[in-house]
């Protein structure tokens, strides 16, 4: 019988709360149905396995983050948009460690449930368009947001593991890391000719 009051966004929230108190790769059935004072096998009749759960996570962690980076962004273009777009990012990061990390993994999950969340296409689409005020075009326009991801993701995941031990404040370092794509994303280099594609 479903327990009155148990859905399945109830069991994914508490997996996202439950990502960022423990860690994404530490969330299980039995520490979620804890949690939320149930059986395991209650959980079941709202999500069908650990994966599935952890798939939900993740969607639901690339609305949050993409939902807080569209109203960063909203009216900004250039450089502001670039600073607000990469605050977001960081800020989100740095609250839901947790739900971040879901939304960095490879898991498989449910083509139904993706086609109805809109946070991964739209991450899409917002990145693209922050860059396009850079004046790029295709293919300069997804090798741009492959280097605007692993800047961002590279430093956020640093960061959190206490990789900056130097005395300047990573702070410092952000700001300047953000002046500096700024001005490579402004003068972005011409394709060779003969470049491999």
């Amino acid at each position: 019988m479903v327990r009155a009051g148990l859905t399945a966004e109830r069991v994914t929230v508490a997996g996202a709360e439950l990502a960022d108190e423990v860690g994404f790769e530490q969330v299980t059935m039995a520490r979620v149905a804890r949690r939320l004072g149930v059986k395991d096998a209650s959980l079941y009749a709202h999500v069908r396995s650990l994966e599935d759960l952890r798939g939900r996570i993740a969607l639901l962690a690339a609305d949050e983050k993409t939902l807080r980076i569209a109203e960063a962004t909203a009216g900004r273009a250039g450089k502001d948009a670039l600073v607000a777009f990469a605050d977001a990012w960081r800020e989100y990061a740095r609250e839901h460690p947790g739900r971040y990390a879901a939304t960095q993994t490879s898991i498989r999950i449910d083509p139904e449930l993706a086609a109805q969340a809109p946070g991964p296409r739209r991450a899409v689409e917002l990145t693209y368009g922050m860059l396009r005020g850079y004046r790029l075009a295709e293919p300069d326009l997804t090798d741009a947001v492959r280097l605007l991801r692993s800047t961002f993701h590279g430093f956020v995941a640093l960061e959190a593991a206490g990789g900056f031990a130097h005395e300047r404040s990573p702070q410092q370092s952000w700001v300047r890391s953000l002046d500096a794509l700024h001005v490579l994303l402004d003068h972005w280099p011409p394709s060779r000719e003969g470049d491999p594609s």
